[in-house]
């Protein structure tokens, strides 16, 4: 056997039911959440769950558990997009929102999309950061159980976003990361300047983060679980041994190895073969 297919339901919906456990003579991860099939036929799996909320996964038993969690940050592992909060407050936040999608859709370039979006923000008091990060910032479901698991576990984790160190400082530090990189808000005389720090981070320095860290820790790319929602996550995610699109944009569904729609962070732990029983709360 060298994988096995992985049921996760949307928490609490008991949508993997004891008698589908039994059809499919899978072994609980989490019962009624989580389900593990050895030698299953996938096809066969997907038809009996058709309909319900539940994500399928074929996952390799070499490597399941992994040494490097790799995270974006905004829809990822907090439940909103940090630019589009600030513009809220600077009075333009439909038409950031309108880029921020297409952005992450890949319509559009990424890091032209951020200078247009940044320097709509121009003059704003640099204290509305502050004023996000305590009003308007939420973690996704899981995030913390994710963390304090696999770092118990001895898994090294890195944010990398291509938001802005004002709020991944503030995450990474709240969630327990190793350590955190993200693009540079400038600021002048207290108001952000419209501008961000050059070079931009984006999808490329993404696998440069993966590729760094895993040379710096003796780490293959089979070692890392990489996740994010967005277009300029794709090749972090391909690059990873296992890459996991989270509540994805279609495009990024499509590219990525892993895929979760119903189930939150604690999915990933399921995908590496973890039951509730071994989260750290």
């Amino acid at each position: 056997m060298d994988s096995v297919v992985v049921l996760i339901a949307a928490h609490g919906s008991g949508a993997i039911t004891s008698d589908m456990a039994a059809k499919l003579n899978g072994k609980w991860l989490a019962e009624g959440d989580a389900l593990e099939v050895a030698g299953a036929n996938e096809a066969e799996t997907r038809a009996l769950c058709a309909g319900l909320p539940i994500d399928i996964n074929r996952v390799p038993i070499l490597h399941r558990r992994k040494k490097l969690l790799l995270a974006d940050m905004d829809s990822t592992m907090i439940q909103q997009e940090c630019i589009d909060e600030l513009g809220v407050v600077a009075g333009v936040g439909d038409y950031i929102k309108a880029v921020t999608v297409r952005s992450m859709r890949g319509e559009i370039d990424f890091e032209e999309a951020l200078k247009e979006r940044v320097a709509l923000l121009k003059d704003l008091p640099e204290s509305v950061i502050q004023q996000v990060i305590d009003t308007r910032l939420t973690f996704m479901p899981g995030s913390k159980v994710l963390l304090a698991t696999m770092k118990k576990h001895g898994a090294y984790t890195a944010l990398i976003s291509g938001g802005f160190t004002a709020f991944t400082s503030h995450v990474a530090q709240a969630l327990g990361f190793h350590e955190n990189r993200a693009n540079t808000l400038l600021v002048s005389n207290g108001k952000l300047t419209g501008k961000v720090a050059m070079p931009i981070l984006g999808k490329d320095a993404k696998v440069e983060s993966l590729l760094r860290i895993c040379s710096a820790h003796g780490l293959s790319h089979a070692d890392v679980l990489a996740v994010g929602d967005g277009a300029n996550d794709i090749p972090m995610l391909k690059a990873a041994g296992m890459g996991v699109a989270l509540h994805a944009k279609p495009k990024v569904q499509e590219l990525a190895g892993f895929v979760v729609n119903h189930g939150d962070l604690t999915a990933l732990l399921y995908l590496q073969g973890f039951t509730r029983q071994e989260f750290v709360a």
